[in-house]
């Protein structure tokens, strides 16, 4: 299954060499701007991410 990862803080740690060997991480965003609750933060990046996701499964 293709997995998408986005990261909306430097505080946010998410070892991406270890996700990668146990997921299909087809998509990695990291973001300058959000937080912890990016649809609330951030909702214009977090929707714009999680649309060119999808925009290849169409």
């Amino acid at each position: 299954m293709p997995m998408a990862v986005a990261l909306f803080t430097a505080q946010d740690i998410a070892p991406r060499r270890d996700e990668e060997k146990v997921n299909s991480v087809v998509r990695w965003s990291d973001f300058h701007r959000g937080g912890h609750f990016a649809a609330m933060e951030a909702p214009d990046l977090l929707l714009d991410d999680v649309r060119d996701f999808f925009a290849a499964y169409r």
